[in-house]
């Protein structure tokens, strides 16, 4: 069976206390609902959540979400390192991708959506940020910035696409929904392209406009 893994790495720090927790917890069942209830898409993609501020942490392990009654909250609470992130990203993603082989799956490059609110907190994250896309199973990063985080950094966060909150008239809870629905997209449409039987002929289908957010140029140094 051909296999697309999604990763949603996501802030829980401080800063996202309150709304915009609140709309990403209030969207998971959401996503959670739309995945599982669609069976062509549960079978061929699978689902991990992590979250991050002093550290990262998986909270949902990668998994078929038709297997599981619900996705785990996040709580906010600490700093922002996006190291911690990007270490654990590629821990997961190494360890899944070959276990999936191992379980006779043919596996297509992992997605990976990052969030966050703010600016990341700890030196050196750039080298974590390396190593993983120096990885052989280096997934695509689609990055989304709200709140106080800087375009320029989510830019460089992101090798495939990304985007940052517009201004202050939408609410970082409106955004995290409109991201929420984004994320539930890609997951459907990338699904329903993968071809039977495998090959060549499959597209990542991610949207090139999100409401609520503007679009970075990762090709501007």
């Amino acid at each position: 069976m051909q296999i697309l893994p999604f990763y949603l790495l996501c802030d829980e720090s401080g800063s996202m206390t309150g709304d915009p927790i609140e709309a990403i917890n209030s969207a998971l069942p959401e996503l959670h609902h739309e995945i599982s209830t669609n069976p062509t898409v549960a079978d061929k993609t699978r689902f991990c959540l992590i979250g991050f501020s002093d550290d990262a942490k998986v909270l949902q392990p990668l998994v078929d979400l038709s297997d599981i009654e619900e996705v785990p909250a996040l709580a906010a609470g600490g700093l922002t390192s996006y190291g911690a992130a990007f270490r654990e990203l590629l821990r997961c993603v190494e360890a899944d991708v070959a276990a999936l082989k191992a379980q006779g799956h043919e596996v297509y490059r992992p997605v990976a959506f990052f969030l966050s609110d703010g600016i990341p907190t700890d030196d050196g994250w750039e080298r974590d940020h390396k190593d993983l896309l120096g990885s052989k199973y280096a997934p695509k990063i689609i990055a989304f910035g709200i709140g106080d985080a800087e375009a320029a950094t989510i830019g460089q966060v992101a090798n495939f696409r990304a985007f940052m909150q517009q201004d202050s008239t939408v609410s970082p809870a409106k955004a995290l929904r409109e991201f929420a629905s984004s994320l539930t997209r890609s997951i459907v449409r990338s699904a329903s392209s993968i071809p039977a039987g495998g090959g060549s002929g499959f597209t990542l289908a991610v949207d090139e406009t999100v409401p609520g957010f503007s679009t970075v140029s990762l090709d501007k140094l």
